[in-house]
C-alpha cells in the first residue's frame, strides 16, 4: 500500500502572505529538489545531513524564481517517514504556483488531501487515531478542543486502546491454544483472571464511551438557543454576549424572523449562540416560519436561555411564566434551562421588590437577572453556562473521545466484551468465545489502524486539507 511516487503541495494557507511553504515528500524528493535549488554556498543538498537549513535560489533553467530557505528531512526521521523537503519562499501566489509547476515538470505529482499524513501512518510514524487528531488539531478553535487533540496526537488514547488490546490478545492466544488441544480437555487460560481482565476492559470502555458526550460538544461547540416572546431583548443579549452588533435590535416586535448564529469561547469552551424568532401567535406567514424554526433550534440545542422582560413579568400574572417554564421543561426535560430576567436596569426600587416577590412565587431554581442593554450580569450568565460543561476530565488530562468513528468502534468492542464475559459465566465452549474475542480485537484494531481498508482510509483522509 505504501506509494513510491513523490508528491508536492502547498503546506501553508493558499493566498498571498509574508511566506509560503511548499512541501515535497517521496523517494525522489532530494534529487528532484536538487535539480531546481542552487545553494548560495554551492552545497549539493543530496549530500547534506538531515534536519538542516539551506539558503539558496529556486531556478528554472537560468531563470531565478525566488530566494528561498530549504529545509531537509531525511527518512525515516521525517513527518512522513520519507525524504521530505520544505521550501519556504516569499508568499506571492505567482511565486508559489511557479515553484509548484516547476516541481511537477521535474517529476512530482500533486498530493491528495491528507496524503502527507497518510504516508506518515503507512510508514508507521503514527497510528490512525493520532493521524485523525492531526485534522482535529488544525481545526481546533478553542483551548478545550486544542487540548483534546494534543492529548490524542501524543498517543494518550492510542496507548489506552493498545494496552487493552495487548492484554486481551494474550488471553485470546491461550483460548486459541485450547482449541488445538480440545480432545484433551486442557485449560490454558485461567478463567478467574480472564474475567477480571474483561471486567477491567469493560470499565475502561464504558468510561471512554461516556466521555464522548462531553468530547463531542467540545469539538463541535455547545449550541445554546436564546428563546422568548418578541421584544424581550433576545437580540440585545446576543450582541452583549458577543460584544458586537451582530443582530438587528428594534422596538418593533417580530424583527428577528430567522435564526442568527454566532460563536463565543468562554473559559476555553466553544459555545454557539442561536438567536431565534420571538414565540407568539401570529398571522404573518414569514414570522410563522421563523417561529417554527425556533422550536427546531431548541430541539438541536444543548442549553436553552428563556428570556423574560422584567417589566412585563411585573405586569403579567406570574403563573403565565410558570406555565411557559414547565412547558419547555416538559418538552425538553434533558436540556438545562436558564430563565433570564432581562431589562432590570429599567426597574425602580419598588418594582425590583415586586419582581423579587414574583420570582419567589414562580420558585424556579435557575434565574439570572441582568440587563443586556447595559451588559449587567453577562459574566454571571457566562459562568452559569460554563458550569454545565464537565471540565473535570479536561483538568485531569483524562482521555476524551471526540471522534464518531472511535465512538462507534468502542460501542461494538464493548458489546463483544460483554458477550465474552457472559460466555465465561455460562461455560460457553472455547471455540464460540474465541469468535467474540476476535471480533473485539477487530474493533480495537479499527481505532488504531491495525485493521484498515482502502475505503476507510479514503474516507478519513479525504477530510484533510491538501498539504497536510
Amino acid at each position: 500500500m505504501i506509494p513510491q511516487d513523490t508528491i508536492v503541495a502547498l503546506a501553508s494557507p493558499s493566498g498571498a502572505g509574508a511566506i509560503a511553504v511548499v512541501r515535497i515528500s517521496g523517494k525522489e524528493a532530494l534529487p528532484i529538489a536538487a535539480t531546481v535549488f542552487q545553494s548560495i554556498s554551492g552545497k549539493d543538498i543530496t549530500k547534506q545531513r538531515t534536519h538542516t537549513l539551506h539558503l539558496g535560489h529556486i531556478v528554472d533553467d537560468h531563470k531565478v524564481i525566488d530566494q528561498v530557505l530549504l529545509s531537509l528531512f531525511k527518512g525515516p526521521n521525517s513527518y512522513t517517514g520519507e525524504n521530505t523537503i520544505e521550501i519556504s519562499c516569499h508568499g506571492s501566489t505567482y511565486i508559489q504556483q511557479q515553484i509548484i509547476q516547476l516541481l511537477l515538470r521535474k517529476g512530482c505529482r500533486m498530493a491528495n488531501p491528507g496524503e502527507f499524513t497518510l504516508r506518515s501512518f503507512l510508514n508507521g510514524k503514527m497510528d490512525l487515531s493520532q493521524a485523525e487528531a492531526v485534522a482535529d488539531l488544525i481545526s481546533s478553535d478553542n483551548e478545550a478542543s486544542h487540548q483534546i487533540a494534543m492529548q490524542q496526537m501524543r498517543g494518550g488514547f492510542s496507548n489506552e486502546i493498545a494496552k487493552l488490546r495487548e492484554e486481551l490478545l494474550n488471553f485470546a492466544s491461550l483460548i486459541e491454544l485450547e482449541l488445538d488441544f480440545a480432545e484433551e480437555d486442557v485449560a490454558f487460560a485461567d478463567r478467574t483472571q480472564f474475567q477480571e481482565l474483561l471486567n477491567r476492559i469493560e470499565f475502561v470502555l464504558k468510561r471512554l464511551i461516556d466521555s464522548f458526550a462531553i468530547g463531542n460538544v467540545i469539538k463541535n461547540g455547545i449550541p445554546v438557543a436564546i428563546v422568548g416572546e418578541p421584544n424581550v431583548g433576545k437580540s440585545t443579549l446576543l450582541n452583549a454576549l458577543l460584544n458586537e452588533e451582530r443582530a438587528i435590535v428594534s422596538d418593533i416586535a417580530g424583527t428577528t424572523r430567522d435564526t442568527i448564529e454566532d460563536e463565543l469561547v468562554i473559559g476555553g469552551i466553544g459555545f454557539r449562540f442561536i438567536d431565534t424568532a420571538g414565540i407568539r401567535e401570529t398571522v404573518d406567514v414569514v414570522e410563522s416560519i421563523g417561529i417554527k424554526k425556533t422550536f427546531e433550534k431548541i430541539e438541536q440545542a444543548q442549553v436553552v436561555l428563556f428570556i423574560i422582560d422584567s417589566l412585563q413579568l411585573i405586569i403579567d400574572n406570574e403563573n403565565k411564566v410558570k406555565i411557559e417554564i414547565e412547558k419547555i421543561k416538559n418538552k425538553f426535560p434533558q436540556k438545562p434551562l436558564i430563565v433570564v430576567i432581562n431589562k432590570i436596569d429599567s426597574l425602580n426600587p419598588t418594582q425590583k421588590e415586586l419582581l423579587s416577590t414574583k420570582l419567589s412565587i414562580i420558585n424556579y431554581s435557575l434565574f439570572i437577572e441582568l440587563s443586556a442593554k447595559e451588559k449587567q450580569g453577562i459574566e454571571e450568565l457566562k459562568n452559569q453556562l460554563l458550569s454545565f460543561v464537565n471540565t473535570g476530565a479536561l483538568r485531569n488530562n483524562d482521555t476524551i473521545v471526540t471522534n464518531t468513528r472511535h465512538y462507534d468502534s468502542l460501542l461494538k468492542a464493548l458489546e463483544e466484551i460483554q458477550k465474552v464475559n457472559h460466555g465465561i459465566q455460562t461455560d460457553l465452549p472455547s471455540d464460540l468465545m474465541a469468535i467474540d474475542i476476535r471480533e473485539a480485537l477487530y474493533h480495537f484494531g479499527m481505532i488504531t489502524g491495525q485493521v484498515t481498508n482502502d475505503e476507510l482510509l479514503g474516507n478519513i483522509f479525504a477530510n484533510f486539507c491538501i498539504g497536510k
